[in-house]
């Protein structure tokens, strides 16, 4: 069964940087698309980044555009997120998921993965 487990999160400071990893099992990443997802208190689910499955694809949320970068290494069956010049409003609970894609969805916000991991907490606070 595919297993997501995501890490990498924790305490910043604004302006810093965290990278968050997603590692998977049960299945090779070689035909999956991930995205990046992330929750704060309160607020609807945004997404905020996909991968495409041979990485030859991204996007990105409007307001990460520039500061967040996805990657992956498929040969390590992991994708990343790096943050860079976190802002407090990128505090929230973010999640990776996998689903058998090709390419990222049009409307990733919509897209129906089907496969999450449990999340890892990002905190942004002086």
């Amino acid at each position: 069964q595919l297993q997501l487990v995501e890490s990498g999160g924790g305490l910043v400071q604004p302006g810093g940087s965290l990278r968050l990893s997603c590692a998977i099992s049960g299945f090779t990443l070689d035909y999956y698309g991930i995205g990046w997802f992330r929750q704060a208190p309160g607020k609807e689910r945004e997404a905020v980044s996909c991968i495409s499955s041979s990485g030859g694809s991204t996007n990105y949320a409007e307001s990460v555009k520039g500061r967040f970068t996805i990657s992956r290494d498929n040969a390590k069956n992991t994708v990343y997120l790096q943050m860079n010049s976190l802002r407090p409003e990128d505090t929230a609970v973010y999640y990776c998921a996998a689903d058998y894609l090709g390419g990222c969805p049009r409307r990733l916000q919509l897209h129906p993965f089907a496969y999450w991991g449990q999340g890892t907490q990002v905190t942004v606070s002086s």
